[in-house]
């Protein structure tokens, strides 16, 4: 497999040397991000062993070039969505429990212009949705990396519960493979589920 990136932040994960993956069998429930949210893949996925953040996770089917599924599992308030790049001149936005969608979109926004270098994004809509349950968001963003012209899409779907957000979000060139694995993502959100309102991260 040629050398792999984490799209998302990109910038903090490319001198990674090499990236580590584990299968994910379909057909059995699992936590992600180290948290509480479980999900129940109905095919199997490659997980990443490095972190793109302390509660993040990221899953692929082929490459991270090629299709991305990070999970964020309850990102507390004052909290990153990725590792700092640069915490001193370039500090990454901070989650606050009383966000809107709204806020979640532009603090999403924010980190990926400072950790991903993505100088040229942008969110192309933003609605409500279901999320493990709760009344939560989903929105559609397309995005170019620093130095590339690959252009790429993607999709996040979430919710903020017990005062922190869960999210899971999905990643693809916007040339055949975003559409490609679609489904296969939202068959990933449509399995995810949360313990209850109060819950509370292992």
């Amino acid at each position: 497999m040629k050398k792999i990136m984490v799209f998302l932040a990109s910038a903090a994960l490319v001198a990674t040397p090499a990236l580590a993956y584990k299968l994910v069998t379909h057909g059995q429930r699992v936590a992600v991000a180290k948290s509480a949210m479980t999900i129940a893949p109905p095919i199997d996925w490659n997980r990443q062993q490095s972190r793109p953040g302390r509660n993040a996770e990221a899953w692929t089917l082929d490459g991270m070039p090629l299709n991305e599924v990070t999970f964020y599992g309850g990102i507390a308030a004052d909290q990153t969505l990725f590792k700092e790049v640069n915490k001193k001149e370039k500090p990454l936005p901070r989650f606050a429990a009383g966000m809107l969608p709204t806020d979640v979109v532009q603090m999403f926004e924010a980190s990926y212009r400072l950790a991903g270098g993505s100088a040229l994004f942008s969110v192309d809509g933003v609605e409500p949705a279901t999320f493990a349950s709760n009344r939560g968001f989903r929105f559609r963003y397309s995005f170019t990396l620093e130095g590339e012209e690959v252009k790429r899409l993607g999709e996040a779907t979430g919710a903020i519960v017990g005062g922190k957000l869960w999210m899971i979000t999905y990643e693809a060139p916007a040339i055949h493979y975003f559409d490609r694995n679609l489904a296969d993502y939202r068959a990933l959100v449509a399995s995810a589920q949360l313990p209850g309102p109060t819950v509370t991260v292992g």
